[in-house]
């Protein structure tokens, strides 16, 4: 699961490991990926930031099907919350920039109130950060707890400029999730974004990511 970009799926770590049972593979992948979020958990994004919201496909529970036929939202589809540190970087010499995106962390929401927003940006973001994002209804109160709030309308150049980097974690994420777990469930979804992230933001590690995961998993840090 560390040192490969692409998905390992439990039934796949079950046929290597020769075991018998599904069952006891799929909960020890489970809480490798809580491990990993856990491990995202404790640091706050800082500097330029790119905020966003983008849609998975997930296999809906039967409650959550009955929730959107209520108007709670599109059945098999999951709000995600996309963060991407991106500091622009100038030549002294052209005076030319550049974005270079350095972490990221994908949050998923039940709901696009403000009220998510706000607790979103709470814990995911220092409080010195600017944020860049779209003129959604929901962000009218993001500028209380960031340093600053700098919106744009949503437009081809917004998207392969301005928050670049979110649109291109979200094409690639959806790519490497639904290519290699065609029915994730909604609930489980956070667990594959966590290790999704991990490994994205751990991307020069190398071998040693392995290492890491490792310590991670035994200190529960």
């Amino acid at each position: 699961m560390s040192t490969t970009k692409k998905g390992f799926s439990a039934k796949e770590m079950q046929r290597q490991l020769g075991l018998k049972r599904y069952e006891p593979v799929w909960t020890l992948v489970h809480k490798l990926r809580k491990t990993m979020g856990n491990r995202n958990s404790r640091y706050t994004l800082e500097g330029m930031i790119e905020f966003y919201q983008g849609y998975f496909t997930v296999e809906s529970s039967q409650v959550e099907q009955a929730k959107a036929k209520r108007g709670r939202g599109a059945s098999g589809k999951k709000n995600v919350i996309v963060m991407a540190e991106s500091t622009p970087v100038e030549n002294l010499e052209t005076g030319s920039k550049s974005n270079q995106a350095r972490y990221f962390k994908a949050k998923v929401r039940d709901t696009h109130s403000a009220q998510e927003i706000n607790q979103t940006v709470k814990e995911n973001l220092d409080d010195k950060t600017i944020v860049f994002s779209d003129k959604s209804t929901s962000y009218v109160d993001i500028t209380d707890y960031v340093e600053m709030h700098v919106t744009e309308k949503s437009s081809n150049e917004s998207t392969e400029e301005t928050l670049k980097w979110v649109h291109l974690f979200i094409s690639n994420a959806k790519r490497n999730l639904l290519g290699n777990y065609p029915k994730i469930k909604d609930k489980y979804l956070q667990l594959y974004l966590d290790e999704f992230v991990y490994k994205l933001n751990r991307r020069y590690f190398g071998d040693k990511l392995f290492d890491r995961v490792v310590i991670a998993s035994i200190t529960g840090l």
